[in-house]
């Protein structure tokens, strides 16, 4: 797949988002914060804008109030013609589109950060489509500047009419993926984490916009390749857990033939690949109605182009 085009001007219209999932708190309460307050956000070339992406879902502290907006940020629902029955969320990624997009053009926002707690013990991850240099070069950065707790990235490959999530509408954009949290509840820690992450990935759109270049380097990403879903029994009722040898194991290793579900009847289920892959969002709460226990993922080592510094524009002849 085609990487995507790298920034030749400057980036002034970055936007950082919270809330897209109403009871996911570091990002309901640094928006909020932002908002009232948006000094922190303000870099020399730019300030970037805080928005609360779903006020709604916020307001009763749930993931969503009629669909998961995160995921109705296609071409199908973004151009489709609006219905009265439709849920709350396409309503409003239809507006959060023409507000920071529209997706896939000329006046879409520069970059989008997207603000996410997980139930699962991810730490810090940084989750971006594999095609975006500039952001993989960010991802980079805050890895070498926040190397306690290690940070993970974990990758998709998908086309432009593919991609679904908010993140997506911008030029460029990743979500901030920090855990573990309880849905609902606003630890200190990863609060000021997340704070400080948003910090520094200004500073490097800073230092972008004032003509800084950026080596070619090779690094560790985490491609997700598909989910596991829970056993159940023949009437659908949940008929297994996650194994304790399993849990709470993000971005380990899992071996063929290493147990991955301990059945209410006593026995293990055993993972039946033929290659040893990378469980993330292992029992992620958010995830039991969609069925998925965790996704799995192969680790790749990537070379990424170096991020050339950018070209003064020239000065009009007078």
């Amino acid at each position: 797949m085609c990487s995507q085009p790298v920034p030749q001007e400057p980036l002034r219209r970055v936007v950082v988002t919270g809330g897209t999932h109403g009871n996911e708190m570091s990002g309901v309460y640094l928006a909020r914060h932002w908002l009232r307050t948006p000094v922190e956000l303000q870099r020399p070339s730019f300030s970037a804008v805080p928005v609360l992406a779903n006020p709604a879902a916020t307001a009763v502290c749930r993931r969503y109030t009629g669909c998961d907006l995160n995921r109705v940020f296609t071409n199908t629902f973004l151009i489709s013609r609006a219905t009265p029955d439709e849920p709350y969320e396409v309503t409003r990624a239809r507006e959060l589109n023409q507000l920071l997009g529209p997706k896939n053009s000329s006046q879409a926002f520069d970059f989008l950060f997207d603000l996410h707690n997980t139930t699962a013990n991810m730490g810090t991850c940084f989750i971006l489509n594999a095609t975006d240099i500039f952001a993989l070069h960010l991802c980079h950065c805050l890895q070498m500047q926040n190397s306690e707790p290690p940070s993970r990235v974990l990758v998709h490959n998908m086309s432009e009419d593919e991609t679904y999530s908010l993140d997506s509408v911008a030029k460029h954009g990743m979500t901030m993926e920090l855990g573990p949290q309880p849905q609902g509840v606003l630890r200190a820690d990863l609060f000021s984490r997340m704070r400080s992450l948003v910090a520094s990935a200004l500073d490097f759109i800073e230092l972008f916009n004032k003509g800084t270049a950026f080596p070619a380097f090779e690094m560790e990403v985490y491609r997700v390749l598909d989910c596991v879903n829970f056993p159940h029994t023949k009437d659908g009722d949940l008929a297994g857990m996650v194994h304790p040898q399993l849990q709470d194991r993000d971005f380990e290793p899992l071996q063929p033939g290493a147990p991955i579900f301990q059945m209410f009847s006593g026995e293990d289920v055993l993972y039946e690949g033929d290659s040893t892959v990378y469980p993330v969002f292992i029992n992620e709460a958010a995830y039991y109605e969609k069925n998925i226990a965790f996704l799995k993922s192969e680790k790749i080592t990537v070379s990424i182009p170096a991020l050339p510094e950018l070209t003064p524009s020239p000065t009009p002849l007078t």
